[in-house]
């Protein structure tokens, strides 16, 4: 049977954010952003490791222990991340097959700077894999209207009509996804998410129906709103 395996891509600097220190690392009620990121994962019994991929001064001084605190298995040792996301992943997904993964088995991807992960819908993305042999992905359907925009002004609406806001994780096989990602580096194409990667090699991944409060922490104000999601959900800081 396939292991499932996450990947987690922390290699970047987080420039839009504004802070001194890269975004995973900034405190979110008393703990760095990528903690947060980590907890749905931990104690699921489905997961067989979790690999990092962080900038290189982190891990050769070892910071990264200090900013995380003490997390238990199955963290794997981290990493040195790529200059783009999608270098950083596919390094990750390196890594796993070094530390006895198989292309065969199943790798999560999901942003470090994704707080909010709610587990009930990690559990339904799990879920859903036997019956997604081409992946799988939390999503949202879009409800606001969409404008495109010329010269900072409204040219017309976008029909929202069957379209989805990616979320993460975004579940692949593992070998499928790095020849993907290996296919995009080749091309110099550029990948803004993994499914994007697989479906520029014909794949139609599952969108699976997530949460909305599953935010990305970009901005500084995205800190703020993360703070609230967790303190509606009594979560400890």
């Amino acid at each position: 049977m396939e292991r499932v395996w996450v990947v987690i891509p922390a290699g970047g600097r987080g420039q839009r954010f504004g802070a001194a220190q890269a975004k995973q690392y900034v405190l979110l009620r008393d703990r760095p952003v990528i903690a947060h990121a980590l907890v749905a994962f931990l104690g699921e019994p489905r997961i067989a490791g979790i690999q990092l991929v962080l900038p290189g001064e982190n891990i050769a001084t070892g910071a990264w222990r200090e900013l995380l605190g003490p997390v238990p298995a199955p963290l794997l040792p981290p990493v040195v991340g790529g200059g783009l996301r999608a270098d950083s992943v596919r390094l990750g997904l390196e890594a796993l097959l070094r530390q006895g993964a198989v292309p065969s088995d199943w790798v999560l991807v999901h942003d470090a700077a994704r707080p909010c992960l709610r587990r009930e819908d990690l559990l339904r993305l799990l879920e859903s894999l036997a019956n997604a042999p081409q992946g799988a992905l939390l999503a949202v359907p879009v409800a606001d209207t969409l404008k495109r925009g010329e010269d900072g002004c409204s040219s017309g609406t976008v029909d929202r009509e069957g379209l989805w806001r990616a979320l993460t994780p975004q579940a692949f096989p593992l070998g499928a996804l790095l020849a993907a990602l290996e296919a995009a580096r080749a091309e110099h194409r550029q990948i803004t998410d993994e499914a994007s990667a697989m479906e520029a090699q014909g794949w139609r991944p599952r969108l699976i129906p997530g949460h909305g409060d599953n935010i990305k922490v970009t901005l500084s104000d995205d800190l703020m709103l993360a703070a609230a999601i967790l303190a509606a959900r009594g979560e400890e800081g």
